[in-house]
C-alpha cells in the first residue's frame, strides 16, 4: 500500500467510525493502532516505514474529522496514541517516531483550525502518556515530543515561544498521569525544545523563556516545586545550547539570568536529579 493509500484507508474507516461511535477517542485509538500495525507488518524496513507512517495516518484521521465535523482535538489525541501503540506492537518506538507523530499532529490540527498552543499541549500530554507501555523511556519521549512540536509549529508559521510553553505543559501533565518524574521531564523536554528550535532556525530566546514559563505555571498546578521545575527547564535548555554552540549558550544565559514569573532561575549543568 502506498503512502496515500494508508491515508485514504484511515479516512475511509474513521468516517464511519466517527459517525457511529459514542466514544470517538477510544474508537480512533483502536482503528489507527490497527492500521499502523498492519502497515508495519507488511513492510520490509520496519524502522524506516515507522518513521514516516505517522504523517499519513494523522492526515487520514484529520481528513475524516473535517468531512464529518468530528471533534478534531479528540481525534488528533486518539490518532497519536494509536500510532505510538501500533508502532510499539511491531518495533521499538524511537525518539524520531515520537517527533514525527507530534509534528504531523500539530500541522494537521492547525490546518483544521485548532489553536496551535492547545493542540501542542494536548498532543504532548497524550504521547507522553502513551509511551508508558513501550520500551521508550519517559525522558526520550519528552525529547521527541518537544522536537516534533517545534518542527510542527515552524511548519505552520506559529509562534515557537507559545508552542514551547504549551509543549512542556503537556509533557509535564503526561508525566504526572503515568506517575513519572515531572522535574526530570521538564529538563528533557527543554532539551528537545532548544535542540529542535536550533534545527529549524527558530528564536532560541523565546523558546527558552516559553519553556521555563510553561514549566513554572504547570508545576504550580500539579503541586510540584515551581523553583525546581524552572531550574530543570533552564538546565535542559543550557544542556542543549552547549551542543548547539557558543551563541546559543549566550542566548540561554541571557534568558536565565533574571527571575521569570517571579521565580529565581538556577541553571545546573550538567543537570542532576536530587
Amino acid at each position: 500500500m502506498n503512502d496515500r493509500g494508508i491515508a485514504q484507508k484511515v479516512k475511509g474507516s474513521l468516517v464511519n467510525i466517527i459517525r457511529g461511535a459514542g466514544d470517538v477517542l477510544t474508537a480512533t485509538v483502536q482503528e489507527t493502532s490497527q492500521v499502523t500495525v498492519a502497515a508495519l507488518r507488511g513492510a520490509g524496513d520496519v524502522a524506516q516505514v515507522a518513521s514516516g507512517l505517522a504523517a499519513d495516518v494523522v492526515s487520514g484521521a484529520l481528513d475524516a474529522a473535517k468531512e464529518v465535523g468530528g471533534d478534531v482535538g479528540s481525534i488528533a489525541k486518539g490518532t497519536v496514541v494509536g500510532v505510538v501503540k501500533g508502532v510499539g506492537e511491531v518495533t521499538t518506538v524511537s525518539v524520531g517516531v515520537v517527533s514525527d507523530v507530534v509534528r504531523a499532529a500539530v500541522k494537521g490540527t492547525s490546518a483544521a483550525g485548532t489553536d496551535i498552543a492547545e493542540a501542542s499541549a494536548d498532543v504532548a500530554q497524550s504521547v507522553v502518556g502513551a509511551t508508558k507501555d513501550t520500551a521508550l523511556g519517559l525522558e526520550d519521549a519528552a525529547v521527541g515530543v518537544a522536537r516534533g512540536a517545534m518542527a510542527g509549529a515552524r511548519d505552520v508559521g506559529a509562534d515557537l515561544g507559545s508552542a514551547a510553553k504549551a509543549a512542556i505543559s503537556g509533557s509535564l501533565r503526561g508525566a504526572k498521569d503515568v506517575g513519572g518524574d515531572v522535574i526530570e521531564t521538564a529538563r528533557a523536554t527543554a532539551v528537545g525544545l532548544v535542540s529542535g528550535t536550533a534545527a529549524v532556525g527558530g528564536d532560541l530566546a523565546a523558546v527558552t523563556r516559553g519553556a521555563i514559563i510553561g514549566a513554572i505555571q504547570t508545576a504550580q498546578t500539579l503541586g510540584v516545586s515551581a523553583e525546581e521545575a524552572a531550574s530543570a527547564a533552564a538546565s535542559g535548555a543550557m544542556e542543549a545550547a552547549q551542543e548547539v554552540g557558543e551563541s546559543a549558550v549566550k542566548t540561554v544565559t541571557g534568558v536565565t539570568s533574571e527571575a521569570i514569573e517571579g521565580v529565581k532561575v538556577v541553571v545546573k549543568t550538567p543537570f542532576k536529579k536530587s
